[in-house]
């Protein structure tokens, strides 16, 4: 990977969606995904960064952790995202999660650790 962040991940990894050039990570984020990453194998970022327009067009929070690069959510290849997120919490407390059908949202806010649960 040229445009490694870590042994892991590119930075395009992370890019907005939208193409804007918006690409990169908190380090605190990129720090549990790479413990994610050595637990359970590959991890896919589905979504890292969106701009303000990215996020407003695919129904996001206005006060979304996706725009200032502090949120992605992942996706691990054969792992119930139940496991990731359980694995998540109890390594990192202080990580804010969302756990939903196909993916967990991570992120690393500065008001505390949120914790939801939007499977069906």
């Amino acid at each position: 990977m040229e445009d490694n962040v870590s042994p892991f991940f590119a930075r395009s990894e992370f890019a907005c969606k939208c193409g804007c050039g918006f690409d990169t990570v908190d380090t605190e984020t990129l720090n549990i995904l790479n413990s994610v990453r050595k637990r359970f194998g590959p991890v896919v970022v589905t979504s890292g960064c969106r701009c303000e327009s990215h996020n407003a067009a695919i129904g996001g929070s206005p006060n979304s952790q996706h725009k200032l690069a502090r949120a992605a959510d992942i996706q691990v290849k054969d792992v119930e995202p139940e496991s990731v997120y359980k694995f998540v919490d109890e390594i990192y407390p202080e990580a804010s999660l969302g756990l939903y059908d196909t993916f967990v949202h991570v992120d690393t806010r500065s008001n505390g650790p949120a914790r939801w649960d939007m499977r069906d």
